[in-house]
């Protein structure tokens, strides 16, 4: 079930939507690059599921246009409904249908036609049997949803939309119910499978792991649109702001002074990746900072992993620092120690009020 790769481009621009009184959307773009998966992270409530219900046409914008391929979806002449977008969805629950067997829930999104012509090829594998196959179902055709896993059960979800071969997938939150083991299972195999087809698609999480694991790049989405959009590392290394730096995992920010591409701390000289000057707050990742016997800061608890452990220290000027390690932790609560940074350039922020 190739896809081609010279189609599949999504672009999204200015979408607004409201209900009532509450903008959901907030002139929010995106763009997945044709054969790409972006990610689409962000907290609950911020837009993401409204985003991609605009994009499959089951919402209308208020605003804003959804172009695949260079095509106008969502002009308010020209509306294109859902069945004529070629675009797939997995919803977080699987939405299957009890009443069905797993072969009649995959292929419910066929049409007449196509399912009739699939009934007389006896000699060739039907689409439907082609799509479970690429989930590894074959042969589930049978069997009714009430007897599958909850990994099997999304798995036929995901047939469900593979099987009509969009020219987009949208994947709302998909392993969001599946127990942490099976989730990392089955989100390797989609990550397999996407990478394997070519498709454009479109996955929605609130896990910033899952985002970086799954996407080429990662759109993060706070409060009704998409504030920065980027290839993982990048993304991780030059949050475009405070608000991308605290939600995108631990983000230490330390006040200093910059001047020609370095910020003096109280913990040693930083470089920068942006050219600000004057008072600047520092993006620390924990990971990039050392620990030593010494006195500039006092450790006021340690957590252990397993794989990790992580300081949280305090400077003398009472700032609090979170250091990571890749070790059994050295020092233990109360000790004093130096920190250094010990990363590339980094990025700083202007200080709140001076501009």
């Amino acid at each position: 079930m190739p896809q081609s790769a010279a189609t599949g481009e999504l672009v999204v621009d200015g979408l607004c939507k409201a209900f009532g009184a509450v903008r959901v959307l907030d002139h929010a773009g995106l763009r997945a690059p044709a054969g790409k998966v972006v990610a689409l992270l962000g907290p609950s409530g911020c837009g993401k599921t409204t985003l991609l219900r605009c994009i499959a046409g089951l919402e209308r914008p208020d605003a804003g246009r959804v172009r695949l391929d260079g095509r106008d979806l969502s002009a308010p002449d020209g509306f294109v409904a859902p069945e004529r977008r070629r675009i797939g969805m997995v919803f977080q629950d699987g939405a299957l249908f009890p009443h069905l067997t797993v072969a009649g829930n995959v292929g419910y999104g066929l049409s007449r036609e196509q399912r009739r012509r699939g009934r007389l090829a006896e000699r060739q594998p039907t689409q439907v049997e082609e799509a479970l196959a690429l989930v590894d179902l074959a042969g589930f055709g049978d069997r009714l949803p009430a007897s599958l896993s909850g990994g099997q059960a999304q798995r036929v979800a995901l047939a469900r939309a593979l099987v009509t071969r969009p020219s987009v997938l949208l994947l709302d939150e998909p392993f969001s119910n599946l127990d942490t083991s099976l989730r990392v299972q089955i989100r390797a195999e989609v990550q397999r499978l996407l990478a394997d087809l070519g498709v454009t698609a479109v996955f929605v999480t609130h896990d910033q792991e899952e985002a970086f694991v799954v996407g080429d790049e990662v759109a993060v989405m706070l409060a009704g649109r998409v504030v920065q959009q980027a290839t993982p590392a990048e993304l991780y290394r030059a949050p475009a702001s405070r608000a991308v730096a605290g939600f995108l995992g631990d983000a230490n920010l330390l006040p200093g002074v910059a001047r020609e591409g370095l910020a003096d701390t109280a913990i040693g000289r930083v470089p920068l990746r942006n050219g600000l000057g004057g008072d600047v707050d520092v993006l620390l990742r924990p990971e990039q900072l050392r620990v030593s016997a010494g006195a500039a800061a006092t450790i006021d608890s340690v957590q252990y992993f397993g794989h990790d452990a992580v300081y949280l220290t305090r400077l003398a000027g009472g700032t609090a620092l979170r250091v990571r390690v890749l070790d059994v932790p050295e020092f233990r609560p109360g000790d004093t120690v130096d920190l250094t940074y010990v990363g590339g350039a980094t990025v700083g922020y202007p200080r709140a009020g001076t501009g």
